[in-house]
């Protein structure tokens, strides 16, 4: 049988096919330490749950508009308006399954076959994978350890054709923990000020961060009209398998947007919806719970990834991932990680999971216990040890 060409433009996530991998190795009686996936290991918070089963016993099981409930919405918006500081109206909210949707309908909703997207590499694969897909070109920004993990309005404007029809930022970032600074995002506005050029600001991560408080591009003069911001409850809230999502854009890319989730999965589940009412409405102590012990996880794992001889890891400033340089090692960073998971029991992704930028890094998710976390180092340093003197 044949089967149409684009499907070869589609990528895919790394981290499910390793964690297949790891999940096999249990089944023969390994002994696993997952730092491969990007969940919180935390449970969904009761009130959550129990709005769900309210919900449910009320009667939200039952179709409902493509861009979410109304009073979803609406608890949306105000959200964006307090949390981020500019005026939001719910017919600027999109309430998706999760957020890929936002990104995926973003970029088929504003950008055309040969258009330019500037990506980030290392960044989270979908990006590119999209923007292929779309018949467009992904353009990387590479993304360097001596400046952070950050970049600039140099940085981009180098990247600039008369075919850039979109940026995609990601603060705090997917798979460096790096965070845009406010003076980065004012260069980076100033720079697409008066040109044609949409944002994709994928904020997903916007409660995790460690220090300061969380700023988008979308607050800066001119900026929101052209800036489609995505975040969600995954992350913020412990609820990736509930699948719920949003994306916020001005009116008119609503529609455009709302138009492609009727054509495509109708809406998002309506239970789950009226769930996330209680998320932003409710109490935030858990939340503020997590990060806590997010930060705790995280500089545990830093000083003890840069305890080992040859291996160097900079603190990110939000998100649960660390990625340290492993350049030391001798070896690829694809063949570290399948060395890792095999020889010494640790689930980890090769940098270049992430771009070909990610070559000479692993990335680590902490979203773990800090018990398995400091058996990994263990077992990370005895893995390394014998590797980086072979190295020199």
């Amino acid at each position: 049988m044949r089967y149409a060409d684009r499907m070869n433009l589609l990528g895919t996530e790394t981290a499910f096919e390793v964690l297949a991998k790891a999940r096999a190795l249990e089944a023969q009686g390994r002994s696993i330490i997952h730092l491969e996936i990007g969940e919180p290991d935390f449970d969904t918070p009761a009130p959550i749950r129990a709005a769900a089963i309210r919900a449910i016993d009320e009667g939200f099981t039952h179709y409902g508009p493509s861009a979410g409930l109304p009073e979803v919405r609406e608890a949306i918006a105000a959200h964006i308006a307090r949390d981020r500081g500019i005026p939001v109206a719910p017919d600027q909210v999109v309430v998706t399954p999760g957020g890929k949707p936002v990104l995926t309908f973003a970029i088929l909703a504003t950008v055309n076959p040969g258009d330019e997207v500037i990506v980030p590499n290392p960044g989270f694969p979908i990006y590119e994978s999209v923007v292929r897909f779309a018949g467009a070109t992904a353009v990387s920004l590479p993304l360097r350890e001596e400046q952070a993990f950050r970049f600039g309005a140099a940085d981009v404007e180098a990247l600039l054709t008369p075919r850039t029809r979109m940026i995609v930022l990601n603060s705090p970032h997917n798979p460096t923990g790096s965070v845009l600074t406010p003076r980065d995002l004012d260069e980076i506005a100033s720079l697409v000020k008066g040109r044609d050029i949409w944002i994709l600001s994928d904020e997903i991560y916007s409660r995790i961060l460690y220090d300061g408080v969380h700023e988008t591009i979308a607050s800066r003069p001119g900026m929101q009209e052209r800036t489609i911001l995505l975040d969600g409850f995954s992350k913020t809230y412990a609820m990736t398998g509930w699948r719920l999502g949003y994306g916020v854009m001005n009116a008119t890319l609503a529609k455009h947007v709302a138009r492609l989730a009727t054509n495509v999965y109708s809406c998002a589940t309506s239970f789950v919806q009226r769930a996330a009412l209680t998320a932003l409405g409710g109490p935030q102590d858990e939340v503020k719970a997590m990060v806590a012990e997010f930060r705790r996880r995280r500089d545990a794992v830093v000083a003890g990834l840069n305890a080992i001889p040859g291996v160097t890891c900079a603190k990110p400033a939000g998100a649960f991932y660390v990625f340290p340089n492993v350049t030391a090692l001798g070896m690829t960073s694809a063949e570290a990680e399948s060395a890792l998971l095999s020889e010494a029991g640790v689930a980890a992704l090769s940098g270049t999971a992430f771009g070909s930028a990610g070559e000479g890094y692993l990335r680590f998710s902490y979203a773990n216990s800090i018990e398995n976390i400091r058996e990994a180092l263990k077992r990370f340093e005895a893995f390394a040890a014998g590797r980086v003197r072979a190295a020199r």
